[in-house]
């Protein structure tokens, strides 16, 4: 898929900038989905801890994870729980790198959600989130031509939540929670949806490249279907 190689590139590059070279590192996918960005980092060599509420998912994860290699699955464990149980199980300070991919827009308090991802960051360490861009959601409805849905986008009252998501306000947030932002992206500024035929995959790798390309500058990241935002623990 188009939107989970876009966030591992991105991810990769700031892993490369802020970690010396061969260092294995602890993470933790708080989230983890279908396990797709998790099981790179394992496969790179990394120790990798994930959390994940939906059992359904998680015994997905396990039958996937038997077919890995033994040294992958001895690096990978998973535990049921969600972003917002992280201090329920881990120390401040356990991990090197922690994912937050789709956990914010799904939380009902999204910012005791973040202060605890960030909470078990040891210094130094870095947190990766991925989250809807609240602040331009009438693109994918109007570019997929739903116009009836761009609209009540557009006139929908923001809630609690979507003010918080905002990418200014999360800025001001993890500066106050020692975890500043230090680089953001868009994922999914231009294709709507993936080409599904192998035959279409050049077509694909070309919407890759054109979406890296955008992801990373203005106007367009900002109109991004989701946003993936990078914090550093001071």
């Amino acid at each position: 898929m188009i939107r989970q190689e876009l966030v591992a590139r991105q991810l990769e590059e700031r892993i490369a900038a802020h970690f010396e070279v061969g260092r294995r590192l602890r993470v933790l996918d708080a989230g983890l989905g279908d396990g797709a960005q998790a099981l790179r980092l394992a496969r790179a060599g990394h120790q990798v801890t994930g959390l994940e509420s939906d059992p359904a998912r998680l015994a997905a994860l396990d039958a996937a994870l038997a077919e890995e290699p033994e040294g992958i699955r001895a690096r990978f464990r998973t535990r049921a729980g969600g972003g917002q149980d992280t201090g329920a199980h881990f120390l401040p300070g356990t991990f090197d790198l922690v994912l937050g991919h789709d956990v914010l827009g799904r939380s009902r308090d999204p910012d005791s959600t973040l202060a605890g991802l960030a909470r078990v960051l040891d210094t130094g360490g870095l947190l990766s989130l991925v989250l809807p861009n609240v602040a331009a959601r009438a693109m994918r409805p109007g570019l997929a031509g739903d116009w009836a849905g761009a609209r009540a986008a557009l006139e929908a009252e923001p809630g609690e939540s979507d003010r918080f998501l905002r990418l200014e306000a999360l800025t001001s947030f993890l500066a106050r929670i020692g975890v500043p932002m230090d680089r953001w992206y868009g994922v999914g500024a231009l294709a709507v949806g993936d080409p599904a035929e192998p035959a279409e995959a050049l077509a694909a790798a070309e919407a890759l490249e054109a979406e890296e390309r955008a992801c990373r500058m203005d106007p367009y990241r900002r109109v991004a279907e989701s946003l993936h935002l990078f914090g550093v623990r001071g």
